[in-house]
């Protein structure tokens, strides 16, 4: 038995176009999220007092810094890579998740710190919103 069922397949003339604006702003966004996600990695490989102290505070080891400082700089890498940016920008947002929970737990109340990576993230998706056309489809702000 043969079936004459057919797959429709999503092509590129299926997305709407992005403008040459919002592409540029997307990756300036996405620039300014990069500098300051390596920043931060960065900062946990080169393993300064400031960044001993406050994750000692929080019971880290010296290897968990630099361990958190690589997985950082590899979920930035997919983020950057135009084939792999959404699974970056999911893998940013759990490690981004998960500082704010080690923010919630080691803060006496919900401080100014734990708004910073939720603020992040929001910048992550907004920068791959904006040069993505696929996430655009996914997430559409409005419809019609």
């Amino acid at each position: 038995m043969s079936s004459n069922t057919t797959h429709q397949v999503s092509t590129s003339s299926d997305v709407r176009s992005i403008s040459r604006r919002a592409e540029i702003a997307g990756w300036v966004v996405t620039g300014l999220v990069t500098v300051l996600l390596l920043f931060d990695a960065i900062s946990h490989l080169a393993l300064p007092e400031s960044v001993k102290d406050a994750s000692y505070d929080l019971g880290l080891t010296d290897g968990d810094i630099i361990t958190t400082g690589l997985v950082m700089l590899g979920c930035l890498a997919l983020y950057l890579i135009p084939r792999t940016a959404i699974l970056g920008a999911v893998l940013l947002t759990g490690y981004l998740g998960g500082a704010v929970t080690t923010l919630i737990i080691s803060e006496d109340e919900f401080a100014a710190g734990a708004w910073f990576p939720i603020a992040v993230g929001v910048a992550v998706w907004a920068g791959l919103w904006l040069r993505n056309s696929t996430v655009r489809s996914i997430m559409p702000l409005t419809t019609g």
